[in-house]
C-alpha cells in the first residue's frame, strides 16, 4: 500500500473512532441530559400525561391544573394571578420554570426518587398517579393583607415588597413584591403567544417579573441603626448610655443632619433615646466610635454579605435564592478606614444596601432572643395520595447577639412605635417594636420608606416579625406608610384583622 492511502486508511479510522467514542459519551453520560431538557419535546409531552402536583398554603390551591382536550393534557393554572406570582413562580411550556415551581420541579413533576414507589405502582395498575403535592408556609390572610396594603399605599408608590417571618421557626408568612404580573399567560400551551407575554414583562421599565423582596437591594437608612445599636450594647452600653449627638456632624467631609431640627439638638442622648427619636448624628459618632470591624462584624452576624442563602426547602437546602446585603468597603485607597464613609454607612447609607428578606431576619432575630431562625417556605411536601413525605424542622441560621441584649433592643425597638418615629405600626392588643428608615438614593429622587419591625401576644410570645419597603415614597416622611402596612400585616399574619 503507498503512502498516501495508508496516510487517508489512518485518517478514517482516527475519525470512526472519534465517532465511536462520541456515539458512547452521548448515550452513557449525555443521555439523561437530553431526556430531561426542557427542549426535548416527546418529554414535555410526557410531563403533561400526567397531573403537576398542587401548589397550596392554607388549604387553598395556588398553582393547580386544568384537564384540556389538546396534545398536553393539563394546563397549569394559577387562581391568585399577581398576588403569589414572585413565590410560587411559573411553569412554562418549553421553558425553565421559575421561583417554587422550579425549585421543586422534580416532587411537581413526580419524578422524585421520593415517587419511586408511585411510579412502580403506576407500572402495575396502568395510571397516571399526578406528581407530589407542595404546601408553604405562607399565611393567605397575612399574603393578601399585604398585597391589598401595598398596592393601595397612601402614597402612591407603585415599587415595593413586604416580607413577615414567624420569629420562632423562620416560616415565611407572607412575600409579596410590586409591581407583580399575571403567570397564566405565561404557561400557555400556545407557546407564541405564551413567548409574547413574556417578552412584554421582560420589556416592561417596572421590572414586574423581579422579587423585589428577594433579590432588591437598596440604601436602607435609619434601619441599620439596628445594627448599631447591636454593636454597642453587645460592647457594653446600655440603653440608658449617653452617646454625643447634636444638631449637625462633619467628619472627613461627610456632614450629617437630623431629619427635623427638633431631633436630638443636645450634646448628649441616650442610646434608647437616639434610636427612639432617629439620631442621626448619634448613630453616625457611635459608628465612629465603634470602628467599622464592629459595625461591618455586627452587620455580617445578623447575615449580610451572606451569598448562599435559598428560602424555600430546609431539607434540601433549595428555594428561591436571596441576593447578599452589602455594607460597603468604607475604605480609603489604602485600605485605611474612610471614617466619612463609616459615619454616612451607620445610618444606612452610602454603600449599605440590604433586602426586605435581611431587614424581616434583622426584626425577627431581636424578637426571638438574638436567634436568627433559617428561612423556608415550603411547610410540607405531600405524596399524590396527600401523605406526608417531608415537613420543615426549624432550624437556628446563626445567633447575632446574646439573649441579654436582645432583650435590651427589643425594649429599645418597642419605645420607637411607642413613643418615636414608628407609631403608625401599633396593634391593638399586641406588644409592637420596630425601627423606621427613610434612605436618600439618586439625586433629586423621592426617598425610600423602611420600616422593620415584630409584634408579640398577649401571652408574651413573637407572632410575627416584618420588613416593608416602599421606593420613591412622595411627600415627606417616607417610613410612616411603611410602618402603617407593616403593622397591618403581623395584625394578619397573627390572625387578626378584618
Amino acid at each position: 500500500m503507498n503512502a498516501p492511502l495508508r496516510r487517508a486508511g489512518v485518517v478514517i479510522l482516527v475519525l470512526f473512532g472519534l465517532l465511536f467514542a462520541n456515539l458512547n459519551w452521548v448515550q452513557a453520560y449525555k443521555a439523561d441530559d437530553y431526556r430531561t431538557s426542557d427542549y426535548n419535546r416527546r418529554v414535555v409531552v410526557a410531563q403533561y400525561e400526567r397531573p403537576r402536583g398542587v401548589i397550596e398554603a392554607d388549604g387553598k390551591g395556588l398553582a393547580e391544573n386544568k384537564a384540556t382536550d389538546d396534545t398536553l393534557k393539563y394546563l397549569r393554572v394559577y387562581p391568585k394571578n399577581e398576588i403569589y406570582a414572585p413565590v410560587i413562580g411559573y411553569r412554562p411550556v418549553s421553558l425553565g420554570a421559575t421561583g417554587i415551581e422550579n425549585s421543586e420541579n422534580d416532587f411537581l413533576s413526580g419524578e422524585s426518587d421520593t415517587l419511586f414507589a408511585d411510579r412502580v405502582k403506576d407500572m402495575f395498575t396502568g395510571n397516571n398517579t399526578g406528581g407530589g403535592n407542595v404546601v408553604l408556609s405562607l399565611s393567605t390572610k397575612a399574603q393578601e393583607t399585604a398585597w391589598k396594603e401595598l398596592t393601595n399605599n397612601e402614597r402612591g408608590v407603585t415599587k415595593g415588597a413586604a416580607v413577615a417571618i414567624d420569629p420562632r421557626t423562620g416560616a415565611i408568612q407572607a412575600m409579596v413584591s410590586m409591581p407583580s404580573y399575571n403567570p397564566n399567560p405565561l404557561v400557555s400551551h400556545d407557546e407564541k403567544a405564551a413567548a409574547a407575554a413574556y417578552n412584554k414583562l421582560v420589556k416592561d421599565d417596572s421590572q414586574p417579573l423581579l422579587n423585589r423582596a428577594t433579590q432588591e437591594t437598596l440604601p436602607p437608612g435609619s434601619t441599620f441603626k439596628v445594627i448599631d445599636s447591636a454593636a454597642a450594647l453587645s460592647s457594653g452600653y446600655t440603653p440608658e448610655t449617653e452617646i454625643p449627638a447634636g444638631s449637625t456632624y462633619k467628619e472627613s467631609g461627610a456632614v450629617i443632619h437630623n431629619a427635623e431640627d427638633e431631633v436630638c439638638p443636645g450634646s448628649q442622648v441616650t442610646l434608647k433615646e437616639a434610636l427612639t427619636e432617629s439620631c442621626n448624628t448619634g448613630f453616625a459618632k457611635l459608628g465612629v466610635k465603634l470602628g467599622r470591624d464592629k459595625i461591618v462584624g455586627m452587620a455580617k452576624a445578623f447575615g449580610f454579605e451572606d451569598e448562599k442563602l435559598t428560602i424555600g426547602n430546609l431539607k434540601e437546602n433549595r428555594g428561591l435564592p436571596v441576593a447578599a446585603s452589602r455594607t460597603g468597603a468604607i475604605a480609603n485607597p489604602d485600605g485605611s478606614v474612610d471614617k466619612g464613609a463609616l459615619a454616612q454607612s451607620s445610618i444606612g447609607q452610602r454603600d449599605v444596601r440590604m433586602t426586605p428578606v435581611q431587614g424581616a431576619l434583622m426584626a425577627a432575630t431581636v424578637a426571638n432572643g438574638g436567634k436568627q431562625m433559617r428561612p423556608y417556605l415550603v411547610q410540607k411536601l405531600l405524596g399524590p395520595d396527600r401523605r406526608t413525605i417531608y415537613s420543615a424542622d426549624p432550624a437556628t441560621l446563626r445567633t447575632p447577639i446574646s439573649e441579654s441584649v436582645a432583650s435590651d433592643l427589643k425594649g429599645m425597638m418597642i419605645s420607637v412605635v411607642e413613643n418615636g418615629t414608628g407609631k403608625k405600626a401599633k396593634i391593638s392588643g399586641f406588644d409592637v417594636g420596630g425601627k423606621t428608615g427613610t434612605a436618600q438614593n439618586a439625586v433629586g429622587a423621592d426617598p425610600h420608606g423602611w420600616f422593620i419591625g415584630f409584634a408579640f401576644n398577649s401571652k408574651g410570645e413573637p407572632v410575627s416579625a416584618v420588613c416593608v419597603m416602599l421606593e420613591n415614597v412622595p411627600g415627606g416622611h417616607a417610613s410612616a406608610e411603611a410602618a402603617r402596612i407593616a403593622g397591618l400585616i403581623m395584625k394578619a399574619a397573627a390572625g387578626g384583622g378584618d
